[in-house]
């Protein structure tokens, strides 16, 4: 009997096989960056072509895709005034609002700098359509949502415990079930240790400047998409794309809800599909 999972030890040639998922493979962190902006860009020609605005949940990270989108969408003159953008999730500060603009790590701020302030400003999506979920009235996603017909596509990662957006596997001791977890609502709530830690790289490994508690979209508002779309570029990930494709569909990896999807897509890096290299160096 192996002493470590059998879907960690899953090729690359055989991820995803046995779900409906389909699986896109690019050479590097680049290429994962274009073809996020790509599929960003098919929505929003998508739904013009049939006479309306995209309505799209979109995350920060993978963060290399969106200046690409932007340069995209100014060469090709494609207006977002009507495109409403759903952000998945903000950090949110002690007294239980948005962190600060001002603070590194805000997600509102990232998006102003790296996307909407690149966009020609009559191509730009009117400020109302640049929506992130309210702690204080976390209902008017849904709300927002329903007005718009529904959301053409969520687009996003998956973190190191298999959450999607911030959606976090429940604690020990917590039952919750499949059925109840899927219908999780966009909501606030405190961060795992693991999240904290992994989010910690990006600032030298400091958890203390990670935010404890945080606003997301919730799995019902996700999984309710039309499409998904879900994007790996981190070495990391490597074990938790084997454990949301091939491990069990559960709560303790909330990504792995995405087989349920029918409409469901994986675009990895060639080092995040190869086998994670599991031994003492």
């Amino acid at each position: 009997m192996s002493l470590l999972p059998d879907y960690l030890a899953v090729p690359a040639s055989e991820l995803g096989r046995g779900t409906n998922v389909k699986i896109i493979l690019k050479p590097d962190l680049a290429a994962i960056g274009e073809a996020m902006a790509g599929d960003m860009f098919k929505e929003i020609i998508r739904a013009q072509s049939e006479g309306r605005n995209a309505t799209l949940i979109v995350p920060v990270g993978p963060v290399e895709g969106f200046p690409i989108l932007a340069e995209k969408l100014r060469r090709e003159n494609v207006s977002m005034r009507e495109v409403m953008l759903i952000n998945m999730d903000e950090y949110l500060a002690p007294d239980g609002g948005w962190i600060s603009l001002q603070h590194p790590l805000s997600f509102r701020a990232f998006m102003d700098r790296l996307f909407y302030n690149l966009l020609d400003p009559h191509l730009a999506p009117r400020q109302e359509n640049r929506v992130f979920p309210d702690p204080a009235n976390p209902g008017a996603i849904q709300n927002l949502i329903d007005s718009r017909g529904g959301v053409d596509a969520c687009f996003g990662g998956i973190g190191i415990n298999g959450h999607i957006a911030f959606n976090e596997p429940p604690e020990p001791g917590v039952a919750i079930t499949d059925q109840e977890f899927a219908g999780l609502p966009t909501r606030t709530l405190a961060l795992t240790r693991e999240t904290r830690t992994i989010n910690s790289v990006t600032v030298g490994g400091e958890i203390t400047i990670i935010p404890q508690t945080v606003v997301t979209i919730g799995m019902k508002e996700i999984l309710a998409a039309r499409r998904l779309r879900l994007y790996c570029n981190r070495v990391w990930q490597s074990a938790v794309v084997r454990r949301v494709l091939h491990g069990p569909v559960t709560p303790a990896c909330p990504a792995s809800f995405i087989r349920t999807h029918p409409d469901a897509q994986l675009t990895v890096a060639d080092y995040v599909a190869a086998p994670p290299q599991i031994a003492l160096r």
